[in-house]
């Protein structure tokens, strides 16, 4: 049974402050998986399922017709580029009689969007085409408005082709505008700089066009997806790869090329780091810092600037992909291919870890928790055992207190966060699961004592999820620990995957229970409230459960349950400190200056830009200096004293890799703004 944020996880790319910025570039990706089943046999199979078993069940109806349609449609075109009002006429008929199609088992609508599809990807593949053969400007007079928000679709092809060139030019000019900040020197070099960005620029968007097409079986599982996903967000169908991608996520040890990756400020794909005794490792060819190119998996070739970050994690994640050609480039410009081969290895970046922090004369440990991975699919560890281990660390070092780091941590295994509850709480409940028919079953720790009983601060934010939750609900419930940080995003379901019936490689994740908290209440859709709010950037603009139109909603059960509170007289007091003091902080109101600056670009359409290079220069350069304030922001850092323990000190004495990952964290630690905080307050409840 799993607790997780997202249908399918990926893991992050490294740099919190990359992540930030992808904030500002985000769209949504396309679920590509396996598939050759009849579509309608398929979907009656993945409808009786979901009836039978979903925690809410939703009849097929006009309102599921409506809801996959329009759905389906942002997913094939999110921001309305591809299809004309005059090509969704041929689809008019289908948006309230999904339901009766599938119950008659006509499916031949999906072979007409299918088509159409087709025809509209080829259509933009051979506008770009054109725009590349022709004298294309440099300059235009005309304006271009863009918004975070998707436009109504245009009337007919003559307008969309002047949206694609519009588009392009706008992308050149802001190529240009990106590359110095040196207005004179663009404008004076402006012909040379145009004809080389204009040739990359043509490139790029040629490339992802040709991306955009589908095969039957993608089409009709991306289909499938958001059939699912009516009945609630976390509902989906799985293939066989996609699946492997999703326990990939959940389990600390995983079939491994041997690097990792981040993103630099050209958007460049790059090697971070290499895995000892890994495949790349061995090759001795790879080094940090290369560029990756292109992949080659059984005579497909995956150009790097043109697929998808999921596409690229579930290729480097997914044991469907074991075997691959790589193509990376040197600093120094060189080219190479090497043979990569997948093995089992400890993937160190999303395992738990711990550090010292010091402040004055206490010393508190620091457990990081980025996932609750759990023992199957060849793992060899779980969450709760790698915590008792580091705790045990800690407790060697005879810590004045203890801090969880839940933040940006997704879910994962719902039995590995009740043993983590229950490694805090001497005895008694944890959660409330209640299922369809609102059978009530109480999950428990049985296990009496605990590993550490000194105080505690857990840390959440946005992307904190599901089981992340569910550990974060109980140690606030009991007054264990004092949580801090930012509201949730509110999943308090559990899924578990089936297989399809009749089918070996087909798979569906269905939503069977949700879990309230021990005093009845769930933080469903609403999120958890830390008792400490820290502000922090882009908070708002974090993708909650209740930005999804299906999401199940927050209600309260009636529980009678004995628990016993953690006794700690100066936990209140302390809060309302805490409270004070971020209230007052300088760093609060820097943040909330820079929301405030930031917010218009997420909610609102932004004012017309005339296509020419002066114009468009003031545009970028506008939006860079609010850019390098979050930058500054992000990598301001504090006096945090942060120091390893003795045993991974004694570990990493012979260990390269390890001393590099540790020196990232290290760093990483002392930009968080939080654990200043969360220090602070365990200072404050020390006698």
């Amino acid at each position: 049974m799993y607790l997780t944020q997202n249908n399918l996880n990926t893991k992050p790319l490294k740099s919190s402050l990359k992540t930030i910025r992808h904030l500002f570039l985000f769209f949504p990706v396309l679920l590509i998986a396996q598939s050759e089943q009849n579509p309608c046999l398929t979907l009656t199979r993945i409808n009786d399922m979901l009836q039978k078993m979903h925690y809410k069940p939703k009849p097929m109806d006009d309102s599921l017709s409506v809801f996959v349609y329009n759905n389906f449609l942002t997913k094939l075109d999110e921001n309305n580029r591809l299809f004309t009002e005059a090509d969704l006429e041929k689809f008019k008929d289908f948006k309230y009689n999904i339901d009766d199609f599938i119950a008659n088992k006509d499916c031949s609508f999906m072979d007409v969007m299918h088509q159409s599809y087709t025809q509209v990807v080829n259509r933009y593949v051979q506008a770009i085409t054109n725009l590349n053969t022709e004298n294309f400007p440099s300059s235009s007079s005309e304006n271009i408005v863009l918004s975070r928000k998707s436009f109504p679709y245009l009337k007919n092809e003559t307008e969309l082709q002047t949206l694609y060139r519009k588009r392009i030019l706008f992308t050149i000019l802001r190529e240009i505008s990106e590359s110095s900040s040196d207005r004179d020197s663009l404008a004076a070099n402006f012909k040379s700089i145009y004809a080389e960005r204009r040739a990359k620029v043509f490139e790029k968007f040629l490339c992802k066009a040709n991306n955009l097409h589908l095969t039957k079986e993608e089409f009709t599982e991306q289909f499938y997806s958001v059939f699912c996903s009516y009945f609630d967000p976390h509902s989906d169908y799985f293939s066989q790869k996609s699946k492997s991608s999703f326990f990939s996520f959940i389990s600390s040890d995983n079939l491994s090329f041997g690097f990792y990756i981040s993103q630099n400020n050209n958007d460049e794909i790059f090697v971070a780091e290499i895995l000892p005794g890994s495949s790349a490792y061995s090759s001795e060819k790879i080094e940090k810092n290369d560029i990756l190119l292109k992949i080659t998996h059984n005579q497909t070739e995956y150009i790097v600037d043109c697929i998808s970050v999921e596409k690229l994690f579930e290729i480097l994640n997914s044991d469907a992909y074991k075997t691959a050609d790589f193509t990376f480039k040197k600093v120094n410009g060189t080219v190479y291919n090497v043979t990569l081969e997948k093995k089992i290895l400890k993937d160190v970046q999303n395992n738990v870890f711990s550090f010292i922090v010091k402040n004055k004369d206490k010393k508190f440990g620091y457990i990081k928790i980025p996932s609750f991975y759990t023992t199957f699919n060849n793992g060899k560890s779980s969450v709760s055992q790698d915590v008792a281990e580091e705790v045990f660390k800690l407790n060697e070092e005879k810590i004045d207190g203890l801090i969880i780091d839940l933040q940006y941590n997704g879910g994962g295994s719902l039995e590995e966060a009740i043993r983590l509850s229950g490694l805090f709480i001497d005895i008694g409940p944890i959660a409330v699961m209640n299922d369809k028919k609102n059978k009530q079953n109480t999950l428990k720790d049985y296990n009496r004592g605990t590993i550490y009983s000194g105080n505690m601060v857990v840390l959440v934010n946005g992307l904190s999820a599901s089981a992340s939750e569910l550990f974060a609900n109980a140690m606030q419930d009991y007054q264990r620990a004092i949580v801090i940080g930012n509201t949730t995003l509110g999943k308090a379901s559990m899924q578990q995957i089936f297989p399809l019936e009749n089918s070996d490689n087909e798979f569906i994740k269905i939503t069977l229970e949700k879990f309230y908290r021990i005093t009845g209440k769930s933080n469903q859709y609403t999120g958890l409230v830390p008792d400490v709010e820290i502000p922090s950037l882009l908070d708002d603009q974090m993708p909650r459960e209740k930005s999804n139109p299906s999401a199940l909603k927050s209600d309260e059960i009636d529980v009678k349950l004995k628990y016993q509170l953690f006794k700690n007289q100066n936990y209140s007091a302390a809060i309302q400190k805490s409270r004070e003091r971020i209230q007052n902080a300088v760093e609060s109101k820097e943040i909330e200056s820079l929301n405030t600056q930031i917010k218009p670009y997420f909610e609102s359409s932004f004012a017309p830009i005339t296509l020419n290079f002066e114009n468009v220069f003031d545009d970028v350069s506008k939006i860079n200096l609010i850019w390098n304030e979050v930058k500054n922001y992000s990598e301001k850092e504090y006096p945090i004293q942060i120091e390893q323990n003795k045993v991974d000190l004694e570990y990493q004495k012979y260990d390269e890799f390890l001393k590099t990952i540790s020196a990232t964290r290290s760093k990483a630690l002392k930009q968080n703004f939080t654990l200043v905080e969360a220090i602070t307050i365990l200072t404050d409840l020390r006698p």
